[in-house]
């Protein structure tokens, strides 16, 4: 691409790249520019997710530096680490924001309110696109992550000295008299000042606490938080849940969550449901846990916010199934999109360097095992409820299949709106179209921008382009049939009518 730019010049190469790939994978530059492709889209039958792909083209050496900034001491995991400062590297279809200042995240966070305008102009029943990193300090994310994974890990060292080991996530309880006697032993609180905490309408009331009262406990609607301590199982040490954050920081965390507030607002009130991106696992508790936060509030008539769930991750279906749960236990809609993951390379990468458990499934196959036991809880939450949805946003044609069939087994028609199917613009149209013509929602994932501004995206798209011409030698073999029943029909250069 650089060399072509250099050869052709900036005009000829912005023709160039229409032509091919940017016009293959990219809708247009604008709001303007995409509305025709939506409004074809649309007449067949498929809806649109917007996503404005501009991406800043950084150097690794500025993409290091600007990781760096107010790296402090932390677990493995949620550490600053210099060699995967660029969190670009080793992914490939997933965009990258880099914090600069506030200003810059104002900035990113109207370009997403233009997005979602746009998504609510353009089309009925649309979805907008949005990072968290790309709103806030990214520090603040790695730490807020690391205090809820602390959190979770200290319920079961808890469960494990009540013998309660190996169970799913739900199934494990803990029994409150020994849970406070156990705070007390380790000096985390006396039996007086946990008492309180395990009083109330619902919490505690059966006698035992599950995961989800657990993390009830850390809420920013609560002072509890402040006071607790967790033994470090290394040093044997209490120490604060919560480090101490300085007023900027403070200042920063409210300003991340204002801005997701606006987004969320403006989301219900153009009918668009926002769909909040995945990212790298050192951030998604966080991300998780600051989206819940949305649904619980903007998720009350229907599903307008919805998380996105890696099922590439070994923990993939104990976060769903607990998530569930507390849409149940709160009478809010959940809203899911399930993806097999982007990060693979560098999640592996990153935890054989940094020297934690790698948080990956081990092959394709679990993986994909893994997508449908996901799959499967939520299905049958919506024969149960009919209070969830799910985006099955995947190019595996075997799991479009099994959500198809097990539609059919539990009685979910395509019109009841409640399961949606995704693809890339510009990939698997043999599986969007058909699932269009037959009446199921099905959408686009619509990238859009200036060309110059795509370009970082679009040159990490190409190089997945050898895995991707491999995985797609059916889609090859469809077209060049299609391609010669024209020509020997005489229809080569007319658009045959959709059946």
């Amino acid at each position: 691409m650089s060399f072509s730019r250099k050869l052709l010049g900036q005009w000829l190469f912005e023709k160039l790249m229409k032509l091919t790939f940017y016009g293959q994978f990219v809708a247009g530059e604008d709001q303007e520019a995409i509305k025709p492709l939506i409004r074809r889209y649309s007449a067949c039958g498929v809806g649109s997710v917007l996503d404005y792909s501009v991406e800043e083209d950084l150097t690794t050496e500025e993409c290091e530096r600007k990781e760096a900034e107010g790296r402090n001491q932390r677990e493995k995991r949620y550490s600053v680490h210099r060699k995967f400062g660029d969190r670009r590297d080793g992914v490939i279809s997933a965009r990258t924001y880099f914090y600069a200042d506030e200003a810059k995240c104002d900035r990113h966070m109207d370009t997403f309110l233009r997005c979602i305008e746009a998504s609510g102009g353009s089309s009925e029943d649309g979805f907008s696109a949005i990072k968290l990193t790309a709103l806030g300090r990214p520090q603040f994310l790695l730490q807020f992550s690391e205090v809820l994974v602390k959190w979770r890990r200290f319920f079961h060292q808890l469960a494990a000295e009540q013998g309660k080991v190996g169970l799913a996530a739900l199934e494990t309880k803990l029994e409150v008299e020994k849970l406070q006697e156990a705070l007390a032993k380790l000096g985390v609180a006396t039996k007086a000042e946990s008492q309180h905490w395990f009083t109330g309408e619902k919490l505690g009331v059966s006698g035992t606490v599950d995961l989800l009262d657990w993390n009830s406990l850390i809420d920013s609607r609560t002072e509890i938080s402040k006071l607790l301590l967790t033994p470090n199982i290394k040093t044997g040490q209490l120490e604060p849940l919560l480090s101490h954050f300085t007023e900027e920081e403070e200042r920063q965390m409210k300003r991340m969550l204002q801005r997701m507030d606006v987004l969320a607002k403006k989301a219900v009130e153009t009918g668009v449901r926002l769909m909040v991106d995945a990212e790298q696992t050192y951030f998604q508790p966080a991300i998780s846990r600051l989206t819940l936060e949305m649904q619980r509030k903007f998720n009350q008539e229907r599903a307008s916010v919805f998380n996105t769930y890696q099922c590439y991750l070994k923990d993939a279906y104990d976060t769903v199934t607990v998530d569930v749960e507390l849409s149940r236990r709160e009478a809010w809609h959940f809203g899911a999109k399930l993806v097999r993951g982007a990060y693979m390379e560098q999640e592996r990468s990153r935890a054989a360097e940094v020297g934690y458990e790698d948080p990956i499934n081990p092959t394709y196959q679990a993986t994909s095992e893994m997508y449908h036991r996901c799959l499967d809880y939520i299905l049958e939450e919506i024969r149960h409820s009919r209070k969830a949805n799910v985006m099955v946003a995947s190019h595996n044609k075997d799991t479009v299949k099994f959500t198809l069939r097990r539609m059919a087994d539990l009685g979910i028609h395509p019109s009841e709106n409640k399961i949606y199917f995704g693809q890339l613009l510009g990939m698997c149209d043999q599986i969007t179209f058909p699932l269009g013509q037959a009446g199921y929602p099905v959408y686009k994932y619509v990238p859009y921008g200036p060309v110059n501004e795509v370009l970082p995206y679009l040159s990490r798209r190409a190089q997945e382009n050898q895995g991707f011409m491999a995985r797609a030698k059916e889609e090859q073999d469809l077209l060049w049939m299609e391609l010669k029943r024209r020509l020997f029909a005489g229809t080569l250069l007319s658009t045959p009518a959709l059946s």
